[in-house]
């Protein structure tokens, strides 16, 4: 099986560049720390955000949230959100994929 989360929120409008920023600290961990087997990927409309992150070969998350950047990220998300993130977890079998690892 394979671990997809997909993370939908609303950032209050003061927050919204601080929010993305914070994001934007963990793509550059990710880059740096090059984590086999994951796709991570940000969507921003407004203060509308969307994360998806998919692990091609196991259920494990971990290669994203042990980062320190995702758990600054992390710290203090629902305070700089209008409602309380919206977090959908699938433990999938990946039949095939285009862009995927």
């Amino acid at each position: 099986m394979q671990r997809v989360t997909l993370v939908r929120y609303t950032a209050k409008p003061d927050r919204a560049d601080e929010n993305e920023a914070l994001s934007r600290a963990v793509f550059a961990e990710l880059k740096a720390t090059a984590p086999a087997h994951v796709t991570y990927a940000l969507f921003r409309n407004g203060l509308e955000f969307v994360h998806l992150f998919v692990n091609t070969k196991t259920e494990d998350a971990s290669p994203l949230t042990e980062l320190e950047s995702f758990k600054t990220y992390s710290k203090d998300v629902a305070e700089r959100c209008e409602a309380p993130p919206e977090v959908t977890r699938f433990a999938l079998t990946l039949l095939e994929s285009y862009g995927l690892g």
